[in-house]
């Protein structure tokens, strides 16, 4: 499908809704996480179940040191403070990461039911954390066979996948098809600061042609698409900040005058360009203004021109501008 093609299959199609990333619940590293920030977590969680954000993403890797796992049991916890009905609209996903010792077809039995406890029961997608095709291609198919069984045998709803690219992403959704099992969705980092997978022949292009839901994680760049002018947190992020931000002063001048145009801020443009290439974005939400303002992102689109017009900057910006390709993310 050619480019121009693919931007008005893009438009023909509903726009997705946005989710909530989790990464940060239990994460000292990058994000400063302490637990006395719990109380503010859960009022963030019961904000965005009240304003419709109802897709929850995490992982059984999140969480550092001590904290680990920490990030679902915060979910789970949070989760069943719910009456009936709200738990009901809520998609809470998990992934699970293929860790060297985890081998076999029940290599993830373990870690599901793990993950499932601390999930207080309620899971209804569990998702391959990334893809071990580059460095262990023999560890990965049996991963996988596992977590379709428990698909098959109902214990859980949904499959996805994470850190797939586009030849493998065909290759695991024609192996799974075989079986009768659907492969649900992909998650790929992608921003205004990594376009690839809405390139032609990407990710994004798969996923339209096969029926995939995609999922933009990272979609604020570590929130370096969503911080004031001259701000930079500490740690690492500070130093992604100091290296990438010079670069992208054409960028947020385009992304301030979108946002100018629907009284939204610069956070607002980033996740609706997501919104505008079929992907619903999962922003790291921490704090109660943040779901508000990605939940006001849903009440507008960007036309046709802006997505065009954030394309040629985004698909034109020099490497060190980029955001750092995973490492584990495949062909």
């Amino acid at each position: 499908m050619a480019h121009d093609e693919a931007l008005l299959a893009a438009d023909a199609a509903p726009a997705p809704g946005i989710g909530v990333g989790t990464w940060a619940w239990g994460n000292q590293l990058l994000w400063g996480y302490n637990p006395s920030q719990d109380p503010e977590l859960e009022a963030t969680f019961l904000e965005a179940v009240r304003l419709g954000l109802h897709f929850f993403d995490t992982a059984d890797s999140y969480g550092t040191g001590r904290f680990n796992g920490r990030s679902e049991a915060l979910l789970g916890q949070f989760c069943a403070g719910l009456c009936a009905a709200d738990q009901e609209k809520l998609c809470l996903a998990t992934k699970l990461a293929p860790f060297p010792w985890r081998l076999g077809r029940r290599g993830y039995d373990q870690g599901f039911a793990a993950s499932k406890q601390r999930l207080g029961g309620k899971l209804d997608r569990v998702q391959l954390h990334w893809s071990t095709a580059r460095y262990a291609p023999w560890q990965e198919g049996p991963l996988l066979e596992g977590l379709a069984d428990l698909v098959a045998r109902g214990e859980v709803a949904e499959l996805g996948v994470s850190n797939v690219g586009p030849v493998r992403l065909r290759q695991l959704h024609r192996h799974l098809a075989q079986r009768g099992i659907a492969l649900k969705s992909v998650q790929v980092q992608l921003s205004l600061l990594a376009p690839d997978p809405v390139q032609p022949g990407g990710v994004a292009e798969v996923c339209r042609d096969l029926g995939i839901e995609l999922i933009a994680y990272s979609p604020l760049a570590l929130g370096l698409l969503a911080g004031v002018s001259g701000e930079r947190p500490q740690g690492p992020r500070g130093g992604l900040f100091r290296r990438r931000g010079p670069a992208l002063g054409s960028l947020f001048e385009l992304m301030e005058r979108i946002g100018l145009a629907h009284e939204a801020p610069k956070s607002a443009v980033a996740l609706n360009w997501c919104r505008s290439h079929g992907a619903m974005p999962i922003p790291g939400l921490r704090r109660v203004r943040q779901v508000q303002q990605a939940a006001a992102a849903l009440a507008w689109q960007l036309s046709e021109a802006e997505r065009l017009e954030l394309d040629g900057v985004a698909f034109g910006l020099p490497s060190q501008a980029r955001m750092p390709a995973n490492p584990f993310q495949s062909a």
